[in-house]
C-alpha cells in the first residue's frame, strides 16, 4: 500500500471505530450516502450515454449540464401521493420494496473498496453474496402477488425464474475465480490480482468466463436487453406496474444498487479490485478506492452501452442462453480450471 492510502487508511478508517458501535454507526450511514450519491449520477450517466448514441442531449435542463436531475426525480417521487389499488394486500404491498431495497444495500458490507476498506471481512464473502442475492426474488415476487393483479404477477414469475436461471451460471463462474485465488475471501481474491494489470484474472485463462458473468450480470438485474419482467410492450411494466411515487423509487434503487453491486464484483473478480493498472509511480499515488470507483464506472459504461446498441431478446432466447450455453459452458470451465491448476501445479 502507498504512503497516500496509508494516510488515508489512519485518518478515516482508525481501528478505533470498530471498538464504538456508535463511530460504526455513521461510518455506515457515510458509506450508504455516499453509495446513494453516486448511485444519482450514475443513473445520470446511463441516460447520457443513451441520448448519446441516439445523437441526442439528454437530461440537461436541471442544475449544470442536467447534473441535478437525479435529484429532481428523487424529490419529485419522494412528494407524490402513495397509490394503493383497493383489491392490494397493504402490508405486503409496501413491505416488497422495502424488503428489496433492504436487501440490495445489505450486500455492500462484505464489498472492500480498499484494503482494509470493509465493513465485515468475512472468510466467506462470496457466499454471503449469495444468499443475499437469493433472497433479492422475495421481495419482487412478493411485489407482484400482493398488487393483486395478473400483470404483476406474471412478471414477478417471470423475473424470479429469470433471476434463478443466471443464478446458476454466476455460481460456475466465480467458483473458476475461487478455485484461481484459493480462498472465498473478497480481499484475498482481489490480493491475489496484485502486482498490474498482467495479474489480473480478466486477462488469464478467465477471460471466457468474465465475458459469461458479465451477460448474467445483466440477466440477474433485469438490465436490457435481458428487461423482460418490466418491459413495457409485453407485460406494461412488469412486476411495479401497480407501484407509484416512494414504493416504486425504493424499487428502482435497489436495482440499480444491485446493478452496482455487479460492476463492483466483476471488479474484484476480475479487474484487481482496488490496485492499480501499473504498479508504478504515479499510478501508485493515486488510493485504491478511487481506482475501484474508477474500475466501477468503466464496467457500468459497458452495461450502458449494452442497453443502447442492443435489441431486447425473447424470453424463450434468455432461457436458451442461460441453460442450453452459460451453463454447460461455465460448468465445462470449472473442470478445466481445476484440471489446469492441478496438472500445473498452481494451486493456492
Amino acid at each position: 500500500m502507498t504512503a497516500i492510502n496509508e494516510w488515508l487508511l489512519d485518518f478515516y478508517w482508525p481501528n478505533a471505530w470498530w471498538l464504538d458501535p456508535l463511530g460504526l454507526i455513521l461510518l455506515m450511514l457515510l458509506f450508504i450516502v455516499v453509495l446513494l450519491v453516486m448511485i444519482a449520477f450514475i443513473l445520470l450517466f446511463d441516460r447520457k450515454v443513451w441520448a448519446a448514441v441516439q445523437m441526442r442531449r439528454g437530461p440537461n435542463v436541471v442544475g449544470p449540464y442536467g447534473l441535478l436531475q437525479s435529484f429532481a426525480d428523487f424529490f419529485k417521487f419522494v412528494l407524490k401521493e402513495v397509490v394503493i389499488p383497493a383489491g392490494a394486500n397493504k402490508g405486503v404491498f409496501l413491505l416488497a420494496p422495502l424488503i428489496s431495497t433492504t436487501l440490495a444495500l445489505g450486500a455492500w458490507v462484505v464489498i472492500p473498496v480498499d484494503q482494509h476498506w470493509v465493513f465485515s471481512d468475512i472468510n466467506v464473502g462470496i457466499l454471503y453474496i449469495f444468499a443475499i442475492s437469493s433472497l433479492g426474488v422475495y421481495g419482487i415476487i412478493m411485489g407482484g402477488w400482493a398488487s393483486n393483479s395478473k400483470y404483476p404477477f406474471l412478471g414477478s414469475l417471470r423475473s424470479a425464474a429469470q433471476m434463478v436461471s443466471y443464478e446458476v451460471s454466476i455460481g460456475f463462474v466465480i467458483i473458476t475465480v475461487l478455485l484461481t485465488a484459493g480462498s472465498l475471501n473478497l480481499s484475498k481474491i482481489v490480493m491475489a490480482q496484485e502486482g498490474g494489470i498482467q495479474n489480473w484474472y480478466l486477462f488469464s485463462h478467465l477471460l471466457p468466463m468474465a465475458v459469461v458473468f458479465f451477460i448474467s450480470a445483466l440477466a440477474e438485474t433485469n438490465r436490457p436487453p435481458f428487461d423482460l419482467p418490466e418491459a413495457e410492450s409485453e407485460l406494461v411494466a412488469g412486476f411495479m406496474v401497480e407501484y407509484s411515487s416512494t414504493p416504486y423509487l425504493l424499487f428502482m434503487l435497489s436495482e440499480y444498487v444491485a446493478i452496482v453491486l455487479m460492476c463492483a464484483m466483476m471488479t474484484i473478480l476480475f479487474l484487481g479490485g482496488w490496485h492499480p493498472p501499473i504498479e508504478v509511480a504515479p499510478f501508485t499515488w493515486v488510493p485504491g478506492v478511487v481506482w475501484f470507483i474508477i474500475k466501477i464506472w468503466v464496467i457500468f459504461f459497458l452495461f450502458a452501452m449494452a442497453k443502447a446498441i442492443v435489441p431486447r431478446y425473447r424470453y424463450d432466447q434468455l432461457m436458451r442462453i442461460g441453460w442450453k450455453f452459460f451453463l454447460p459452458l461455465s460448468l465445462f470451465w470449472v473442470v478445466l480450471t481445476a484440471g489446469y491448476l492441478l496438472a500445473f501445479d498452481k494451486l493456492p
